[in-house]
């Protein structure tokens, strides 16, 4: 048998959930080589049975980046807060004892990201610390109830119910209830600045919020999760197969959230999308801080904007060369470094005015 003189004919595809070409180069190379390395070629979360990811989670999920915080002389305890249908467990940080504390103490609530699908109290664990210790607040952060076994609005209603269980109990960890800032990146923004707008409508103090690239429209997907045409985020178009949230994944998040498809009775619900919420005044101060790379950037930004126009103040800060996730990567990151000394200069100023 005569074999050809010709070359082997060689077809390539890219690694599944790779950087397109035409993105990797306005992302920070930091990001490109450490994402090229433990990510591209990998199945996402989203990606996998969501039945296989809650049997095991460690399998599913690839970390790195985030800076390691040691405790130090912070208390770190948990207790059980009493929500519809059961209990959420309330991790608490506080920088010494309630009782020797010199007076009473501010507080930061965290809500974690993860599309109200994944995440939990090891997601934010290191940032809690860090905030306790460079601010001396007492840090809660709540582990709300998970989509799509618990859907909307059972993850907003235990973070309100959490909100409502560290008020109630400021004699037991010396803390001042006028001095309470609430917050949280992506999912955890959504339930942050809805939070707010609670607080606001229930006549309660809220000292300051932290929206990192928030959740702000969900309304851009259509009822069964597809990406509307007449969506209006640029960003939504040019970040449409970014990584490591790409449109597909937050569709993903959508339909596991509300439901698929999403009932018509959340249609024109604000909750969904706090930046249909009808009334934007007299709502606690902000930091909206975005990710260049991310198609939530936009949203993010205009729901910033909506807030200052009613006169309610919004510091509006976008990183750039960065993806969705880079403030847990602050490891290695300049934005996500960044990103924690926006944070605590932000909190500190606005825990020593009230």
């Amino acid at each position: 048998m005569a074999t050809s003189s010709e070359k082997a004919i060689i077809v390539s595809h890219p690694l599944i959930n790779s950087i397109p070409p035409e993105l990797a180069a306005r992302f920070d190379p930091a990001y490109l080589e450490y994402y090229n390395k433990y990510s591209a070629g990998r199945l996402a979360t989203h990606q996998i049975p969501i039945e296989s990811y809650r049997a095991d989670p460690a399998k599913y999920t690839t970390v790195y980046g985030r800076q390691r915080i040691d405790q130090g002389n912070l208390i770190i305890t948990e207790q059980q807060c009493p929500v519809e249908g059961g209990s959420i467990t309330i991790r608490i940080f506080q920088p010494e004892a309630a009782e020797k504390a010199p007076g009473p103490r501010p507080v930061y609530i965290n809500f974690h990201g993860g599309g109200w699908v994944f995440g939990g109290l090891a997601t934010d664990f290191d940032l809690c610390k860090r905030l306790a210790l460079e601010t001396g607040c007492v840090c809660f952060d709540v582990d709300y109830r998970l989509a799509p076994e618990y859907k909307f609005p059972i993850p907003l209603d235990d973070c309100w119910a959490g909100f409502q269980w560290v008020r109630d109990h400021k004699d037991e960890f010396n803390i001042d209830v006028n001095r309470i800032a609430i917050g949280g990146a992506s999912a955890g923004g959504h339930l942050s600045a809805v939070v707010a707008h609670f607080c606001r409508d229930a006549g309660i103090p809220l000292a300051f919020q932290v929206l990192a690239v928030p959740v702000c429209d969900l309304h851009v997907f259509t009822p069964e999760g597809a990406l509307r045409p007449d969506q209006p985020y640029e960003s939504y178009r040019e970040m449409y197969y970014t990584q490591p949230l790409p449109a597909e994944r937050m569709a993903y998040f959508h339909n596991k959230f509300l439901g698929d498809p999403r009932p018509a009775s959340l249609d024109d619900d604000w909750k969904v999308s706090p930046i249909k919420a009808p009334n934007f005044k007299d709502l606690a101060p902000a930091i909206v801080i975005t990710a260049e790379m991310d198609p939530l950037r936009d949203e993010g930004e205009a729901y910033g904007k909506k807030m200052n126009e009613a006169g309610s103040k919004a510091e509006i800060i976008r990183v750039p060369g960065v993806p969705h996730v880079f403030m847990q990567m602050d490891d290695f990151l300049e934005g996500g470094k960044l990103f924690n000394k926006l944070v605590i200069k932000a909190l500190n100023e606005a825990f020593a005015t009230k």
